[in-house]
């Protein structure tokens, strides 16, 4: 897959992931996206041949970075992990927060990706994470994972 089409594919799912995510929150979604990524997150056999691992990726996280930056992270010789989880996480900054939760399998075999029947490719659109007590039908506001507590702002003045 070309970094071009992975581009393309990037952003047709976070649209999906947002309009999806509309349905459930309260909070107003900018059309502007950043995105917080984990790699590795399916914990792969080294004797999986037929794919790319990287293992010293297991369980790494980038944080608030941009579109071209997931292409560039993410596309390894044209190949990509063959499931990456998106949803919207936060809003921070004006911008809304897509969380991509990746597999350690790389491959450039469209067959391979879990989602490509979607036309998604290797991504699966998932709801927002529900807040504990979720009433069906009942919108809630997202939790925000980047603003810093008064607490933790106190201890960076004083320091």
């Amino acid at each position: 897959m070309t970094k071009n089409e992975f581009l393309l594919l990037l952003r047709k799912s976070s649209m999906y992931s947002f309009d999806f995510a509309k349905r459930y929150v309260t909070d107003e979604l900018p059309n502007d996206f950043r995105y917080s990524i984990c790699l590795n997150v399916s914990y792969d056999e080294p004797n999986l041949t037929q794919f790319d691992l990287y293992p010293k990726d297991d369980n790494k996280k980038f944080k608030l970075i941009d579109e071209n930056e997931v292409v560039e992270l993410l596309c390894r010789k044209d190949k990509v992990p063959v499931w990456i989880d998106i949803s919207v996480e936060s809003v921070y900054k004006d911008k809304t927060i897509l969380s991509l939760y990746c597999a350690g399998r790389y491959s450039d075999n469209e067959n391979e990706f879990y989602y490509i029947k979607q036309g998604t490719g290797p991504f699966g659109i998932k709801g927002p994470i529900f807040p504990i007590g979720y009433k069906e039908g009942q919108k809630f506001k997202l939790k925000n994972n980047y603003r810093k507590s008064f607490l933790t702002l106190l201890k960076y003045w004083l320091q």
